[in-house]
């Protein structure tokens, strides 16, 4: 996949209620998660799809849920982590990251009582 996905216009479109856009958010980023962590997807093609600026700024103004703007914060760093570590300690603290944002994702599921 090489296109960018707004999730502006992707959540908004339907008539969801805001609980139901967060759970939403959170499905789609359990997806996300568990693609990086099987390697079917690198990092920058993460950033360059869905944990860029537009829809950072969505979920900031739109969703506003700190727990949502934490997994977009962790998102948009991925692929940083490549530049600045040794390959290695980069694909273990991608891990670690992934495995953040997999339980901010449940979290967010949590509090939107829609799993126990």
């Amino acid at each position: 996949m090489n296109k960018r996905i707004g999730l502006k216009s992707w959540l908004a479109a339907a008539s969801f209620s805001r609980s139901e856009r967060l759970a939403l958010f959170a499905f789609v980023n359990l997806g996300l998660v568990e693609s990086l962590a099987s390697g079917r997807m690198k990092p920058s093609d993460a950033m360059r799809i869905v944990y860029h600026a537009d829809n950072c700024r969505y979920v900031r103004r739109q969703l506003r849920d700190k727990i949502a703007d934490e997994i977009m914060s962790r998102g948009v760093q991925l692929a940083d982590l490549f530049d600045a570590l040794p390959p290695k300690e980069a694909r273990r603290e991608l891990q670690r990251e992934l495995g953040a944002m997999r339980s901010l994702c449940l979290r967010l599921l949590e509090k939107k009582k829609l799993v126990a």
